[in-house]
């Protein structure tokens, strides 16, 4: 549901009830990913998707049952199962939705909120909800932090529902559970992932096997731009559409400059590898050098190659990449660091405008980040959507 934070951030404001519908498995050619989220409100509003409209009239309705009964339920649509091609499902895939009723009066409210505020504000934490188990537990929350600790609890201030021998059929569950799954959502957060985890019926202490949605919200990956050039100001443009934090560096301050970059989020002027050096970068970070100059190719690259980046790509002719990896060796980066630099950059999309090679970059960033081969879909047998699975899979990752 995070995807919909603001909008969902301004319905708890004006104190509204809403259900919400997120899903939590995706198989075949499914549409949407996991956390992808619809909302209903009690007036009937509807907003965000869950199947870019193959189902969302069968989800509406669920929602608004939800709204009616507070019962949270877990549903599946897929080609196997005559009644999803009676609600459109006619894409081949197949997903798993969670549906969980968000009023005023349910426990899991205080922590949707406050993870729709962390969402909204750019902050990073983890909303860890059951999705199959006993009854009672489905749809109970935790908020996880990146310090490790966390709000709420699954047993949900009932107590009595274990006992050493497993579930004993009451509402709560084993406190131990609570710290289980804040470790395990801890290391999805550091990795900015949503996914399910399975924890074994030993590991939840409730004599059943369970499944957790775990929705990450952490702060915008960073896109950093070196080179003040006319084709980075397109490559700014993409990058905050892709939902890019944009930054643009230059050591020329004539070239750096708020009126030639209006739509980055932050311009620095200094030598590019010296800024490199001292900022922040994680594993999804995408560093793209379009100065090639090799006075600031060369230290930067060899900086940026040994970091760990989610891509490095450097723009230049095949005769300006043949050189620059020459000078690279030289300055002692292996072959197995230079195997890691995309150049020239970007895909042979026959790009020639600043414009066509934004785009073309940008299409190398999404094809690496999501596994894509980049060759047309047209008369391929590859999968669309290389980062699902063939059958729908409840799980990243699993406790006994």
């Amino acid at each position: 549901m995070l995807d919909i934070a603001e909008e969902l951030g301004r319905w708890v404001e004006q104190g509204r009830d809403f259900a919400v519908a997120t899903v939590v498995a995706v198989g075949g050619s499914a549409p949407r990913q996991p956390g992808a989220a619809l909302a209903v409100a009690a007036d009937g509003t509807a907003i965000g998707s869950v199947s870019g409209g193959c189902v969302e009239g069968a989800v509406y309705e669920l929602c608004q049952q939800a709204l009616s009964d507070g019962e949270s339920v877990l549903e599946r649509f897929g080609y196997s199962d005559d009644d999803a091609f009676a609600v459109g499902l006619s894409c081949g895939g197949i997903i798993d939705i969670l549906v969980t009723p968000v009023r005023s009066r349910d426990p899991v409210r205080p922590l949707v909120e406050a993870a729709l505020a962390t969402a909204t504000s750019g902050g990073a934490a983890a909303l860890a909800r059951i999705v199959t188990g006993p009854a009672e537990l489905v749809g109970r929350a935790l908020l996880v932090h990146p310090d490790g600790t966390w709000d709420g609890t699954y047993d949900g201030g009932y107590g009595g529902g274990y006992d050493d021998g497993g579930y004993g059929g009451g509402f709560g569950a084993h406190p131990e559970l609570d710290r289980t799954v804040a470790a395990e959502a801890r290391a999805l957060l550091d990795a900015g992932r949503t996914g399910v985890l399975e924890i074994g019926a030993q590991g939840s202490r409730c004599g059943t096997p369970l499944a957790v949605l775990v929705e990450s919200s952490v702060p915008p990956p960073r896109m950093i731009v070196f080179g003040a050039i006319d084709f980075a100001s397109a490559l700014v443009r993409v990058g905050r559409f892709l939902g890019y934090h944009v930054t643009v560096c230059d050591a020329r301050p004539v070239f750096a400059t708020r009126a030639r970059f209006p739509e980055a989020d932050e311009i620095v002027v200094d030598w590019p590898h010296r800024y490199l050096e001292r900022t922040e970068v994680d594993g999804r970070t995408v560093l793209c050098v379009l100065t090639h100059d090799a006075k600031f190719d060369v230290p930067l690259l060899r900086l940026a190659l040994r970091l760990p980046v989610a891509y490095v790509g450097a723009m230049g002719s095949r005769r300006t990449h043949l050189d620059r990896n020459e000078r690279l060796r030289e300055v002692g980066v292996t072959e197995l660091e230079l195997a890691r630099l995309r150049s020239p950059i970007g895909l042979d999309l026959g790009a020639r405008t600043p414009e066509e090679t934004a785009l073309a970059i940008a299409a190398e960033i999404v094809a690496d980040r999501r596994g894509g081969t980049g060759v047309p879909l047209t008369g391929a047998h590859t999968p669309i959507h290389h980062d699902t699975t063939s059958a729908p899979q409840l799980s990243i990752g699993s406790v006994a």
